[in-house]
């Protein structure tokens, strides 16, 4: 993203390289929404539970369980390296949307990537990055979106060509994070352009965007997936920290609570589902060459978590989506500051 200023926004020192742009001025990406499908080819009144303790560290198995574990099946080459893109699934194939290239400017590329390989299909009207993409029906939406200082409050329905207005959030935001349960996506947390974000957002195509909970503090770069109609959201920046808290969002009434916690502070990581599970794919620490290379499944109904496997290379800043028998992976960032052109294929082992 573009270069952030500690003057103007507490979390400087650990966006300052992720988030520059060529002019160097603040960029906030926002709500996202959008989804596509490879291989295929309440009340507006928050209510929070207490949270619950969390389990302690043999919670987290060291060995790989086969039923959870995952390998690196294939991958695509993207038509451009790409970090922070926001990415779903949808009828046609899964669909990368904005992001940063590997200059830390905005693009405003809508990618689709199927069966055929991957390739340009369309452009949003303005280039964004740190926002957030879901599937309703097989339909992506794309929630906000930010560059060179201002934010995007609108939800925008993507497809080929780009993309179509679908409504408004309540706050314009970046740094988001986006899962679908039945008909309604849910986009949690954020950053405004004055202050980090604790709410969960619902938005069902046709029906005004309210907000549907609200977790125990403010939370930027989370990793969020739906699970047997729960929605899971692990790790995260808190003010500047990486937090290791898994917790559990159910839309039926409201409630928020911790379910369990991640082995290790966590950050900037992907979060996809498959088999029941969560998936918690790379991510990094405070540090923006603290990238990590585990895969870990978590229980949705425990919070245990699993070491699931390994990426390629330490990787943070990438997108995710769930698929029938396989979660892909999309673009990101190493540890040296490389952006990769990489879409690829994670499925379980066998």
């Amino acid at each position: 993203m573009p270069r952030v200023r500690a003057a103007i926004f507490p979390i400087a020192a650990e966006r300052r390289r992720a988030i520059r742009s060529r002019s160097g001025s603040i960029v906030v990406a926002a709500w996202t929404l959008a989804a596509a499908l490879l291989c295929g080819c309440g009340s507006s009144h928050p209510s929070t539970a207490k949270p619950s303790p969390a389990p302690g560290p043999s919670a987290t198995s060291t060995a790989s369980s086969p039923s959870v574990a995952l390998h690196t099946s294939g991958a695509r080459t993207l038509p451009a390296p790409v970090q922070l893109p926001a990415v779903a699934a949808g009828t046609n194939g899964v669909l990368a949307i904005g992001g940063l290239d590997s200059g830390d400017t905005s693009v405003a590329d809508v990618t689709l990537i199927d069966h055929a390989g991957a390739r340009s299909v369309g452009s949003l009207p303005q280039a964004l990055h740190d926002g957030a993409a879901a599937s309703v029906t097989g339909r992506v939406y794309f929630f906000g979106g930010g560059d060179a200082g201002s934010t995007s409050g609108s939800s925008r329905r993507v497809g080929r060509g780009g993309g179509q207005r679908a409504g408004t959030l309540p706050v314009a935001a970046s740094d988001v994070a986006a899962a679908s349960i039945g008909g309604t996506i849910y986009v949690v947390g954020g950053y405004t352009t004055a202050a980090p974000l604790r709410t969960i957002v619902a938005f069902t195509p046709g029906h005004a965007a309210r907000i549907a909970g609200t977790i125990p503090r403010p939370l930027r770069y989370a990793a969020v997936a739906a699970v047997g109609g729960r929605l899971l959201i692990a790790g995260g920046t808190s003010g500047v920290t990486a937090e290791r808290a898994i917790l559990s969002f159910d839309p039926a009434t409201g409630r928020v609570r911790t379910l369990g916690e991640l082995p290790y502070p966590v950050t900037h990581a992907a979060g996809a589902s498959l088999n029941g599970h969560m998936y918690v794919l790379g991510g990094r620490s405070e540090s923006l060459s603290g990238q990590r290379s585990s895969i870990l499944a978590v229980d949705p109904s425990d919070g245990a978590v699993e070491r699931a496997g390994r990426l390629p290379q330490p990787l943070s800043d990438a997108g995710a989506a769930s698929l029938a028998d396989r979660i892909v992976l999309v673009g990101g960032r190493t540890a040296s500051g490389a952006v990769l052109d990489q879409a690829l294929t994670l499925q379980p082992r066998r």
